[in-house]
């Protein structure tokens, strides 16, 4: 009954999701021609196909079809304008290729705002329905909890107080040698299964045993074979460890992920490399009169060489040689294990500028084309500073699962140099959980509007 009701929940959010793109050809039609769309030329008809196409696409990239994302706390209306945004970029390159049709492009703008508040409507929508049902118990799910411990107590709490689809704890049925901590409802043995079976009043049956029990799981569903009902089973393996994705199989063997990266992802392989080449060379060739002239002005104003060449932690922890415009009288004062301070007296006459407007960066983008780093990631940090953040903060490796990135999500929140490292991690990990080419591309747009001053920057 769980995974029908949000399997029918999820085909409702998808197939809505999905006639979006057609409603707001249609109302834009009316607004713009006082006419349906496909009446002013059938050329729109290709183009809404075009446009339903790389929404389906990019609406669940950016969980908008996802029954979870409709609670989360924040960051909905950001991720509805990205999948808007991106969806009618392609749209206009999409038209920019038929020779023979002229689009109006108020149309299209308009096409692009009124997606997003349909968008924006029918989520609310959804969630308004979803907390209807649940707040007056219609199509209550009756389920049976395998166990009766704090553990399973807190189970069976967050399941009757979730959001996509409304339960009701019908009974416990208490572990062989188990502590029972239920009192307000009643508790069984599995010598009373039976006799649960025969009252025909349990919907599902779900076990929530903490993970040093997960042993006992064949011996327990022999015990509950008399339920004519589906089995489940909470999920827990202790602290600090997420279940982000489903169980798959691998060549007949079952694979779950415990701490999975964004680098899997079709999206992130097909696009985030790409981009990262692209966007490289494109800044390559636009900053080659600058970078020219900072190599001159190194040159003439300090002796040693133009670059400043430093190992970095990267990917899956390996360690690369990072790039920068030498910013310090001698190469080796930048290799120490200290922070760079305000009014470092090391700094070159314009070591000060170029670090304090990130400048001193722009040779990083080899690093990228190389494949060493990304445009957007986790910060690279010394190896000597990895070796002691990781003894000190809690999932500082984690950030090693992404490539590197000359700016990120951390950065642009003022977090550079001698900051709160764990507060780092946070944004770190906020981002990997996150990533997105809307995300990136909302990175760089803010790097852009105020990356290049930072406070923390000497």
């Amino acid at each position: 009954m769980i995974r029908l009701r949000l399997n029918l929940f999820k085909f409702s959010l998808n197939f809505v999701e999905l006639l979006l793109p057609l409603l707001s050809f249609t109302l834009a039609g009316y607004i713009r021609f006082d006419l349906p769309f496909f009446a002013a030329s059938k050329d729109y008809i290709g183009l809404l196909l075009l446009t339903t196409i790389s929404w389906a696409l990019l609406s669940r990239q950016y969980g908008l079809t996802s029954p979870v994302n409709l609670f989360a706390a924040g960051g909905k209306s950001r991720r509805i304008a990205s999948a808007c945004g991106a969806t009618f970029l392609v749209t206009f390159v999409g038209a920019s290729f038929y020779r023979n049709a002229q689009f109006s492009r108020s149309f299209l703008v308009l096409s692009c705002v009124l997606l997003f508040f349909l968008t924006f409507t029918s989520q609310i929508l959804f969630r308004v329905i979803l907390e209807s049902l649940r707040r007056r118990g219609k199509y209550c799910i009756r389920v049976l909890i395998i166990g009766a411990d704090d553990f399973a107590l807190e189970m069976a709490n967050r399941l009757m107080h979730g959001q996509l689809t409304p339960c009701q704890v019908a009974a416990y049925v208490a572990l062989p040698n188990q502590q029972v901590s239920v009192t307000d409802l009643p508790v069984y043995t599995f010598d009373d299964v039976p006799r649960i079976a025969a009252q025909n009043g349990i919907d599902e049956a779900v076990l929530a045993i903490p993970y040093a029990r997960f042993g006992e799981i064949p011996s327990i569903l022999r015990r509950l074979e008399p339920l004519c009902v589906p089995t489940r089973a909470f999920l827990s393996f202790g602290d600090g460890v997420q279940i982000e994705e489903h169980l798959f199989d691998f060549g007949g063997m079952p694979l779950l992920d415990l701490k999975p990266t964004p680098t899997e992802s079709m999206s992130y392989a097909l696009i985030k490399r790409p981009f990262d080449f692209l966007f490289s060379i494109l800044v390559l060739i636009l900053s080659a009169p600058i970078m020219i002239l900072i190599a001159i002005v190194i040159k003439l104003t300090s002796r040693g060489p133009v670059l400043f060449i430093q190992n970095r932690v990267g990917f899956k922890g390996q360690i690369f040689r990072m790039y920068k415009f030498r910013t310090m009288m001698g190469s080796e004062n930048e290799e120490g294990t200290r922070w760079t301070v305000e009014n470092d007296p090391r700094c070159t006459p314009i070591g000060s500028f170029l670090r304090r407007t990130s400048l001193d960066e722009l040779p990083q983008f080899f690093n990228v084309l190389k494949g060493d780093m990304s445009v957007v990631g986790p910060r690279p940090e010394r190896p000597y500073f990895v070796e002691k953040f990781v003894k000190d903060t809690e999932s500082y490796n984690s950030r090693h699962y992404m490539k590197g990135g000359i700016t990120g999500w951390a950065q642009i929140n003022g977090l550079r140099g001698d900051t709160s490292i764990p507060e780092r991690i946070r944004y770190d990990l906020y981002y990997m959980r996150h990533w997105s080419l809307g995300f990136d591309l909302q990175i760089i747009l803010l790097t852009l509007i105020r990356g290049f001053a930072n406070k923390n920057a000497y």
